[in-house]
């Protein structure tokens, strides 16, 4: 009658219901990792943007601006006056 209990569980010590911890430790390890080599290859990019010297100029901001809809047409005018 006793042998089964506790315990003797089918996990061990683990049937205190510590076994999810280790569990909950281990995603976020992974997580953190997934999130580190994302982070340090958009990191990469930007610095090797900087190295290469393929920045945009500040026209090329500015028509990218435009595009999106960030600017309206007048100002757009009278920003590529100021920066020509």
């Amino acid at each position: 009658m006793f042998g089964y209990g506790w315990p003797n569980m089918m996990y061990g010590w683990g049937g205190l219901g510590f076994g999810w911890i280790f569990t909950v430790i281990l995603w976020i390890i992974i997580i953190w990792g997934i999130l580190a080599l994302i982070k340090g290859r958009s990191h990469h990019e930007t610095t090797s943007e900087r190295e290469t010297g393929t920045s945009k100029t500040p026209l090329e901001i500015l028509k990218q601006r435009y595009a999106k809809g960030e600017i309206d047409k007048k100002e757009y005018g009278e920003i590529k006056k100021d920066i020509s």
